[in-house]
């Protein structure tokens, strides 16, 4: 892998990283049902996309 391609990695990490814990702040936050338990999912999406991407390095 070169070093741009891992560059590239490692910002995707750091992307998926910080939505992910947005997404839990804010289903913490959230009153309704329905949508905090989508904003949830939302969290869990983002970080099984950081593992996937985590693999690669």
């Amino acid at each position: 892998m070169s070093p741009k391609e891992l560059m590239y990695i490692e910002d995707a990490l750091s992307h998926e990283q910080f939505l992910a814990a947005q997404c839990q702040q804010a289903a913490q936050s959230l009153q309704n049902p329905q949508l905090r338990q989508y904003v949830t999912e939302l969290a869990n999406k983002h970080h099984q996309l950081f593992k996937q991407l985590y693999q690669l390095v």
